[in-house]
């Protein structure tokens, strides 16, 4: 498993990702830098790599699982439901590929507002 740090203002938070060829491409990608967007319980931002949806790729994920978003290129971090969850699942707009899950409660995601800068990059095992 290889940790990565995901910070945005006050927040900071550890995720672990899984051996992916995604969780790859976004390894060698890192250090990156991107402006966050918020989608009900969800914070998803651009990161500069591009993949190919997996063949275990869900729609419907845990809190606080790091997904990408293959149509927009982009890290989609669900803490709770979003406009199209039913109950309170996380529901994300398309089935993306997972990479891991956040450290910790991801409700700490609460507090990262659209356009507010982003950064990833690996973290200390």
């Amino acid at each position: 498993m290889t940790r990565i740090r995901i910070c945005s203002g006050t927040t900071a938070m550890i995720a672990e990702l899984d051996d992916t060829p995604t969780a790859r491409r976004l390894l060698a990608a890192l250090p990156c830098d991107s402006r966050a967007n918020t989608w009900g319980d969800e914070v998803y931002f651009s990161v500069p790599i591009s993949a190919a949806l997996e063949a275990d790729a869900q729609q419907v994920v845990e809190p606080g699982t790091v997904g990408f978003w293959v149509e927009g290129s982009s890290l989609a971090i669900p803490f709770g439901p979003t406009p199209i969850s039913r109950g309170d699942e996380c529901r994300l707009a398309a089935r993306v590929n997972v990479l891991g899950k956040i450290l910790g409660d991801p409700r700490v995601l609460a507090a990262v507002r659209a356009g507010d800068a982003i950064s990833v990059e690996a973290a200390e095992e």
